[in-house]
């Protein structure tokens, strides 16, 4: 299988999918591995030279560049880079993105990866999280093309590793600007707050 920026159709993109996403899930379990190993200096030697034979292999065929927006023939969108929900990004939880009127969430867990204070949540992760579900939520599942203006957040109180929900909501549209809402919540309610200001470019407003 070879990427290109040119379109495929859904059944070659079902097919890629099923490749790289259980391998991606590899390297995530991996990075979590990582943080909380207890192997012994011989071990660790052993594994390192692995994983680097392991990065050779995958270097010898990549593309230049990072991954990019694709789309299939049939327009739907492969942001499989994203760090948020893309299927190729072992950084990313992911989220799987639900949508309904004006509004969209996700339920996901957060794990050793993306803590900050200890047990939690770092608040950089809180914000790259809500970032995107509210610019997904102002996009309109991408029929109106957005970008960031602004966006503000406010800690409730610590969000604890684990079982999360992120939920975000447009609030009104002014010409250009999309204003959203939204939060991250554990099982005892919302842990962070967030609103922002989405623009739509000058080359989509046509």
């Amino acid at each position: 299988m070879q990427f290109t920026y040119e379109p495929v159709d859904a059944a070659e993109a079902a097919a890629q999918r099923a490749v790289y996403e259980p391998f991606t899930q590899a390297v995530r379990e991996l990075l979590d591995a990582t943080i909380r190993t207890r192997a012994g200096a011989e071990d660790i030697a052993a594994a390192q030279a692995a994983i680097e034979a392991i990065t050779a292999t995958l270097r010898a065929d990549q593309m230049d560049g990072p991954f990019g927006v694709r789309f299939t023939s049939e327009g739907e969108g492969m942001s499989w880079g994203n760090p948020v929900i893309g299927v190729r990004n072992p950084m990313a939880p992911p989220l799987t993105v639900e949508h309904g009127d004006d509004r969209c969430w996700a339920e996901f867990e957060l794990g050793a990866a993306y803590e900050g204070p200890p047990d939690h949540v770092h608040g950089g992760i809180s914000a790259l999280i809500l970032d995107h579900l509210l610019g997904e939520v102002a996009s309109g599942r991408g029929d109106r093309p957005v970008f960031t203006g602004t966006i503000s957040l406010r800690y409730l109180r610590g969000t604890p590793l684990g079982r999360l929900r992120c939920e975000a909501w447009t609030e009104r549209i002014d010409g250009v600007k999309t204003y959203a809402r939204g939060f991250i919540s554990d099982a005892e309610g919302p842990t962070v707050e967030a609103e922002g200001v989405f623009i739509q470019p000058a080359w989509a407003r046509q």
